[in-house]
Formats: structure tokens, sequence, C-alpha cells
């Protein structure tokens, strides 16, 4: 096996902690910024609020469904947010940055992922990429619109 990396970002008017407070409430503020299409549930197991929170996903895709169980850590809490597949194979970093004195953010969000050796893998790559892009992209609209909607 060997890894890849797909990022997208955005700039958000909104503050960081604003940002980052959604992104680490599990119980209500990430649900609604991940896109229904592909993410069918958001299942909180044990915590909620940041580091600690383990989660079970079920997303579809490309007409496949896949179940995982994520935890979630926050190397520099206030700032960065990880969750981590528990079997190793994906790992999803949003990284806060302030802008214009604390009154935007730059969110980018990062995922370091598995994929196969030789051409198989290369295939994997792109499909999981492309993927990804669209998923992320969707994500960073959400998060946008739930951010200046007054939503706690």
């Amino acid at each position: 096996m060997t890894r890849s990396i797909v990022s997208a970002s955005a700039v958000i008017p909104a503050p960081p902690e604003r940002i980052y407070g959604i992104l680490a409430d599990y119980h209500q503020g990430h649900p609604a910024i991940v896109p229904k299409k592909y993410f069918r549930k958001l299942e909180v197991e044990s915590g909620g609020q940041g580091a600690g929170t383990k989660l079970r996903l079920e997303m579809r895709v490309l007409g496949s469904t896949y179940v995982s169980k994520h935890v979630v850590s926050e190397p520099e809490p206030g700032r960065v947010l990880v969750e981590a597949n528990v079997d190793g194979s994906t790992k999803t970093t949003f990284t806060v940055e302030s802008l214009s004195g604390k009154t935007t953010t730059l969110l980018v969000i990062e995922t370091e992922f598995a994929v196969q050796k030789g051409f198989a893998g290369k295939i994997q790559r792109m499909l999981t990429q492309t993927m990804l892009r669209r998923i992320y992209t969707k994500e960073l609209k959400l998060i946008r619109r739930y951010a200046l909607s007054g939503n706690p």
C-alpha cells in the first residue's frame, strides 16, 4: 500500500472560533455540514465534542455503501481537528486559520488515504481524489452557509 493526499480550502467570512466550534460539535454542527448525498449516517458512539469522540460513518459513493469508525483528536485545539479511521486507512484533517483580524477564516480540509500499488492504485487514487474534491466543495459551501445562518 501507498498513501495519497487530497485537499480543498475556502475562505469563510466568519471568525475561526465559530468555524472550529461547528467542526468539533459532532452532535449538531458537524452533522449539519456534511453533504447528505454522500454521508447517510454520522453516529456519535461516545463523546461528541472534539478530542476523544468516536464516530460511525455510513457513506454512499459511486453506488457503494461504506461503513467506517473514526476517532477524533485535536493536535492543536482550536486550530487543527483530525478524524482518523480506526483501521488506519484514512485521516482527515481540518485546519482553521485566522484571516483579517480574526473575522475571516481559511478552512483547509485534507485527507490522506491508503491506495493499492500499481495500475489499480492509480485508478483508485484518481477516483478517490475526484470524489473527495466534489464532497469537500459541497461541505465547504455547507459550513459557510451554516456559519452565517446564526445556528448554534
